[in-house]
């Protein structure tokens, strides 16, 4: 069980495989895209498979393109390190949502029980790796306009919650309560297919309220992102 506290990610950084162990607790790993570029350059063309070198190249913005790619070469190294099995010759697949049952549920290396989750966007990378489900999300602080924009699909009560926020600080707030959400929705597999609305997290600092049965502790990434992970608790 992991207290409700800010978790520190740890930075890949060079000589990252001299930290890297099997993952009794939850273990997350922060990806700063342009520090890791050089990693990128000379490894991604290796250990990406072609769907996802495909997938990487429908970015139009170089920044997405180059943060997609940082996000998932990462999962491969870090995978491989685990596993202690290549990083290219990794067989990566999803299971059945729960929901509607399609193949986008949460990725599996096959033939193996290690659960993970990647989240990645404006420049930075989250990864998760634990014995139980997990989901994690980082997400860059949104403008006004945009929390409030989306604000309506939250639980009700979320909602009051953010009302009640002066304007300057209400961003942060959506930004909290929105990666918690998807945190555990990653974590439940269904993604966005279950309704943001169904499930109360809460919106104040260091304190998520967990859905029965998981564990939702808010990841320190700086002032710029908001950062939350979601473990099932087994």
């Amino acid at each position: 069980m992991i207290a409700k506290e800010t978790l520190q990610p740890t930075e890949l950084r060079p000589g990252w495989e001299q930290s890297v162990r099997p993952p009794d607790s939850p273990r997350i790993w922060l990806v700063r895209t342009r520090a890791f570029q050089p990693v990128v350059d000379r490894r991604a063309e290796t250990v990406l498979d072609e769907a996802e070198k495909t997938r990487a190249a429908r970015f139009r913005r170089t920044d997405d393109r180059d943060t997609y790619r940082a996000g998932h070469t990462a999962l491969r190294l870090l995978l491989g390190a685990y596993l202690s099995t290549p990083p290219e010759s990794l067989d990566l697949t999803r299971l059945p949502c729960p929901t509607c049952q399609e193949p986008h549920g949460r990725p599996v290396v096959r033939g193996n029980p290690l659960h993970f989750s990647l989240s990645h966007g404006d420049g930075l990378c989250l990864l998760a790796f634990a014995r139980t489900p997990v989901g994690v999300d980082v997400e860059k602080i949104p403008t006004l306009d945009l929390a409030d924009e989306v604000v309506e699909t939250l639980h009700p009560q979320e909602i009051a919650e953010l009302e009640a926020y002066a304007p300057e600080t209400r961003p942060q707030a959506f930004a909290r309560v929105w990666t918690r959400k998807e945190a555990y929705l990653k974590g439940l597999g269904t993604g966005l297919g279950r309704a943001p609305s169904l499930d109360y997290l809460g919106t104040a600092p260091d304190e998520p309220t967990a859905p029965e049965g998981w564990t939702i502790n808010d990841i320190a990434v700086g002032e710029t992102h908001a950062a939350a992970l979601a473990v099932e608790a087994r």
